[in-house]
């Protein structure tokens, strides 16, 4: 084993190796921590020994062994939307590398830093029937921001610094100029282990006098930038709108579009997730109603836009979507990323930049009293339909939990919320100005890695509530395999309506067969039994004030399950019937 620590568990300097691999391993962990890698998920396999030997070794690096590759590559996925910085993935050859694949797809799609490492047998081993080889060159096709397929390790002063080159450019490309997943795919020849091969291997040339690391100290991030709406842009009636996308400051992004809002006297569509919604205050123009706003023929046609400006992607309301295609209106997406926001195909332009970046001509108001007053005035007629629709239906309407849930939580949780109706149930329901911190997969959209992403952000960090359904829970229940190593608060609110309920809402409900077996899929796991297998807290909720007591609870360290059962059928038809038609009301 190399020695990295002294007595006083400083690191001290390496010069010697037992081999290749190891030197090269050092230098790649080195290099890593030196641009600020915090934490490595590594999971077991033979040909990674020498990265998960170097990485678990380092002082600086929090190494977190994940046994199940698609669990481990969403946990990293996690840990990394928390902190913003690139988190490290270690897996073995073979399908291994395959298993990471869903959350590199959503980490390129959201713009979360990944930095994958895979190992590989080395060229001689591939294309001859050696065991647990594929073909991982571009594993991932255009997924990752960059990929390199590195040379077998050469512990020459040459050989260590194209190492350290290529892993700090590696740190760079999954930061710049767009966050995302990069992919250094890398060969090993036996000995695997830390075996000292014939006298070992010396690298005077890493000593601390010869600078082979000074160079590595963390670049600062770029200043904010400016960007500028075209002119002629702004009209009258436009509006605002807030997304689904992470920022770093959530508070900061909302103070600057709210902000804006008041000054050109547009309103703000907020999505359930955006931090305008969070960090709302009472006059604020913010509109949380718009998706049964828009179900209303009257008031989409009344309240239609000249001009838009999207803050990140566009909300998940389809009645939103179809609304702002149909108004043909300009449509400015402000997002630091480069990604095609418009996904209508409208007359759009994408600013690259963020929130407090934007700057618009003119010193003026660009709107009118009356047009961001007709808006307020719908979304208090919506509002007031929808709690009266909620408190309707009696305990438990999973709109209506997950509405509880919003108003009880304490100011400041993080929340990860589930794909498919859980998102929906947000966006309808999730109340305005309680200051909770949201994250969720929107990028690619889908239910992977839904447990393990929500460890990843409780992981060290503040306490952390997960929203999910049944359906989300089961696709990645290997996730509850984290617990052993698990540091903080994570209590999942799982409502379980048997099935996949966001499917009670498409036409192939209608028939039977093959609905209920093939789209609803029905389950018969027992989630008290799971949580008691797994060593998980475990709570069945059965009236709205056992719920409100839990949701008010101080959250405890570790893991915790509050399950909600409820009816999928009854609650499809009454979010049907909540709603149906109100028109813009008095």
């Amino acid at each position: 084993m190399i020695r990295l620590l002294d007595a006083s568990f400083r690191l001290i300097a390496v010069t010697s190796f037992p081999n290749p691999n190891a030197a090269a391993s050092w230098v790649l962990a080195e290099t890593l921590h030196r641009r600020g890698l915090e934490f490595a998920v590594i999971s077991p396999g033979s040909r990674s020994t020498p990265l998960t030997v170097a990485l678990a070794g380092h002082h600086g690096i929090e190494a977190i062994p994940v046994l199940d590759e698609r669990s481990a590559g969403f946990f990293a996925l996690g840990l990394a939307r928390r902190t913003g910085r690139p988190v490290v993935l270690v897996c073995t050859s073979g399908t291994a590398a395959a298993n990471y694949f869903p959350a590199v797809i959503e980490a390129r799609e959201s713009g979360v830093p990944l930095i994958v490492l895979t190992a590989d047998r080395p060229p001689e081993m591939r294309e001859c029937s050696s065991g647990q080889t594929i073909d991982q060159v571009k594993l991932y096709g255009d997924y990752p921001r960059w990929q390199v397929e590195m040379g077998v390790p050469d512990a020459s002063e040459k050989g260590l610094r194209y190492v350290r080159q290529t892993v700090a450019q590696a740190w760079r490309r999954a930061l710049d100029p767009v966050a995302g997943p990069v992919h250094l795919n890398l060969p090993f020849r036996d000995p695997l282990e830390p075996t000292p091969e014939a006298n070992g291997v010396t690298c005077d040339f890493l000593g601390p006098s010869r600078g082979f690391f000074t160079h590595l100290s963390e670049v600062p991030p770029a200043a904010a930038g400016t960007v500028r709406l075209p002119a002629g842009f702004l009209r009258t009636r436009g509006v605002l709108i807030d997304g689904p996308g992470v920022v770093e400051n959530p508070e900061t992004h909302a103070l600057a579009i709210l902000k804006l809002a008041r000054r050109l006297r547009w309103p703000v569509l907020a999505d359930g997730v955006s931090p305008v919604r969070q960090y709302r205050k009472n006059g604020d123009p913010v509109v949380i109603s718009h998706d049964r706003i828009f179900r209303d023929a009257g008031s989409r046609d009344f309240l239609k836009p000249d001009c838009v400006i999207s803050f990140g992607p566009l909300p998940t309301s389809k009645a939103l979507r179809g609304w702002l295609a149909a108004s043909n209106a300009g449509i400015v997406f402000v997002d630091p990323g480069d990604r095609n926001l418009d996904p209508g195909h409208g007359r759009s332009i994408h600013l690259r930049g963020r929130a407090g970046d934007l700057r618009v001509p003119g010193s003026g108001r660009a709107g009118e009293g009356a047009w961001c007053a007709s808006w307020l005035k719908a979304e208090r007629t919506a509002a007031r339909h929808l709690s009266r629709g909620l408190a309707a239906p009696a305990f438990p309407f999973e709109s209506s939990v997950i509405r509880t849930v919003g108003r009880c939580l304490r100011r400041g949780t993080v929340v990860f919320a589930a794909s498919s109706m859980t998102i929906r149930n947000v966006e309808y329901f999730w109340p305005a100005g309680r200051g909770h911190r949201f994250f969720c997969n929107r990028g690619a959209n889908g239910i992977d890695g839904t447990l393990s992403t929500a460890l990843g952000l409780a992981h060290g960090g503040r306490p952390t509530w997960l929203l999910t359904g049944d359906l989300a829970l089961l696709h990645d229940a290997n996730g509850f395999l984290c617990r052993p190593q698990f540091r903080g608060s994570l209590t999942i609110l799982l409502i379980n309506n048997d099935g996949g309920g966001i499917f009670e809402h498409l036409p192939i409900a209608a028939f039977e067969p093959p609905f209920e077996t093939f789209f609803a899929t029905p389950q018969t796991v027992d989630f008290e039994r799971l949580s008691a297998a797994h060593g998980i807290g475990y709570r069945r909720i059965r009236s709205q004030s056992e719920l409100e007591q839990a949701v008010r609870a101080r959250p405890e360290p570790g893991i915790r399950l509050l399950e909600v059962r409820t009816d999928r059928k009854a609650d499809a038809r009454n979010l049907r019937n909540l709603f149906r038609g109100t028109g813009r009301g008095s």
